[in-house]
């Protein structure tokens, strides 16, 4: 279907091609048609006064009319090609939704066992018809890397005095707070219950103090969280209250491991001490690569990964993933892909890129343009160059981060995959790692834009990867600051013949406009245009006529 689709596509372009043509060519005859209509000797021998005398004979109406139909001829063309446009967008997305709808089914499932999104985690098994309608392609991920609300993202609102974080993004992380770190029996345990109300507050300050008062009344474990991510100020402070809350986080993950079996609730709350047990173990690891302990960030990661291996939705592998490049580990980094980087499993940015990082890694000191150019491309140069447009086609907004073509801001705490808050979320981390491979930078500059010839229309029909989705630029506007410009693509962009179709019947309406209202201004000023537009030719027939003999040359004007 989308192979008939895009025949049918490039059907009617062609058909664009030669509608252009045609109405071209019908405004040039139209125009010749009404300077033979209104003729008078105008040979090339003839002197300019006998234009001038010409020019001074018209009337008024020979302007309008002549502007008033030029008008008519360019607004039909601009209304045509606009319809067209129209049409062809409403096809792209009618053909989208066909084969979107068609797809969805497959990419949910290999995606929805590794994904986490607030809808899902309360949904229904009954309801799982209308899940799979709802969930759409845009679905906004957790960021594995995002950083800490106290110690970071406040650290640069009080030195900028910007907010990095958007309001939709932090009510989709309290969504996540309240989905990890409650469950129905909170309300059994008084310090559970003020921290299942405090998740739920607005107000930062109001969450903080909900955390002391939970901490007074016993060591809870989620209220050492929420002091660790919003109230510490460093993360050394962080740190510390995170390894409070993993010792409080243990005992509970315990107790409620012995009674997991004895009911529903009893099986919830085990859900909910893992969840709290692993975040907090992650969260540890990221401050251990934080603050340069690196390997020992490794190793909790490693740990981490074997102790729970089921809760993928965390993307754990990811952060391991960064911090071996850090160790320049890149052995390791290659069995982490062998393991993660499957077609079966959900596609990233980090994925992505950091593969084509290592392929371009082998050959990248010694790439040269030049030098590929003349002798062709190697086998390994080959794959790097593949596996840089494959990274390109599922997120095509990362190469102007990594080049520095545009400026990088605090990742969000959440991103849409293959959007700009994906991108910008990769780059943030990983640029480092890029740019300590010598070449490798430079290798993505030479073969990046050259994705974009594979898929000529990508909101249609992809290469590797499903068609680029439409809705991107809407959520990432949601999820990314406001002093942020979004990268679009692919930029709507209006055809240019659109434009110069736009400005000439402007043109001409205005020029019909100022001859009614002004003849004589604009019978001196056309007389002057046509003096200076006609004075090399004077010359050159000047020229000529001395040149040539004269009775050759009254033979040729005689002709």
């Amino acid at each position: 279907m989308a192979e008939a689709g895009t025949g049918f596509l490039e059907q009617l372009k062609s058909c664009i091609v030669w509608s252009w043509t045609y109405l071209w060519t019908l405004w040039f005859f139209i125009m010749l048609f009404l300077v033979y209509i209104l003729r008078v000797p105008l040979k090339i021998n003839d002197n300019l006064t006998t234009v001038s005398m010409f020019l001074n004979t018209l009337t008024p109406k020979f302007y309008v009319a002549l502007t008033g139909t030029s008008s008519l001829i360019s607004g039909l063309i601009l209304v045509s090609t606009t319809s067209i446009n129209i049409t062809l967008e409403f096809d792209f997305d009618i053909q989208n939704c066909i084969s979107g709808f068609m797809q969805t089914n497959r990419y949910l499932f290999s995606s929805s066992v590794n994904s986490y999104a607030p809808s899902a985690a309360s949904a229904a098994g009954g309801d799982a018809d209308s899940n799979r309608q709802s969930v759409s392609e845009c679905k906004v991920w957790r960021n594995p890397l995002n950083l800490f609300r106290g110690a970071e993202y406040n650290r640069y609102t009080w030195v900028t005095g910007r907010e990095p974080l958007t309001y939709y993004d932090m009510n989709l992380s309290a969504q996540d707070h309240q989905t990890f770190f409650t469950c129905d029996t909170d309300h059994l345990r008084p310090a559970d219950a003020i921290m299942q109300k405090a998740w739920r507050e607005r107000n930062p300050q109001a969450r903080i103090s909900a955390a002391h008062e939970a901490l007074e009344l016993n060591e809870c474990a989620t209220a050492y969280i929420l002091l660790a991510e919003e109230e510490a100020t460093t993360i050394v402070e962080a740190e510390k209250l995170f390894k409070q809350a993993l010792k409080a986080g243990e005992g509970c993950y315990r107790r409620s491991q012995q009674l997991q079996h004895h009911g529903a609730q009893y099986e919830a709350q085990h859900r909910r001490d893992t969840n709290v047990l692993v975040y907090i173990k992650r969260r540890l690891a990221m401050c251990a690569r934080k603050l340069g302990r690196t390997r020992e960030a490794v190793k909790m990661m490693r740990d981490l990964m074997k102790e729970f291996p089921l809760l993928s939705m965390f993307n754990i592998h990811e952060n391991l993933l960064e911090a071996l490049l850090e160790l320049q580990a890149y052995a390791d980094v290659q069995a982490v892909l062998a393991k993660y980087d499957d077609i079966s499993l959900p596609k990233s940015a980090t994925i992505c890129y950091t593969a084509a990082l290592l392929k371009a890694r082998a050959v990248s000191d010694k790439f040269s343009p030049e030098a590929a150019s003349r002798r062709g491309l190697s086998t390994a140069e080959m794959n790097a160059v593949e596996a840089i447009h494959r990274a390109v086609e599922f997120n095509p907004h990362v190469p102007k981060y990594l080049l520095e073509m545009k400026s990088l801001i605090l990742p969000p705490e959440h991103i849409l995959k293959r959007g700009d808050s994906e991108a910008i979320a990769y780059a943030f981390f990983h640029l480092q790692h890029w740019k300590r491979v010598e070449g490798a930078l430079n290798l993505l500059h030479c073969t990046w834009e050259g994705t974009f010839r594979m898929i000529p229309y990508p909101l249609e029909k992809g290469h590797l990867f499903y068609p680029y989705p439409i809705c991107t630029e809407t959520a990432d506007r949601e999820l990314l600051p406001s002093f942020h410009e979004v990268s679009v693509y692919p930029k709507k962009e209006l055809p240019f013949f659109i434009l110069f179709t736009a400005g000439l019947c402007s043109f001409t309406a205005m020029l019909a406009l100022l001859t009614h209202q002004f003849p004589e201004l604009m019978g001196v000023f056309a007389k002057a245009f046509l003096s200076t537009l006609f004075a090399p030719l004077n010359f050159v027939m000047e020229k000529v006529e001395s040149i040539l003999p004269s009775s050759l040359w009254h033979q040729l004007t005689r002709i």
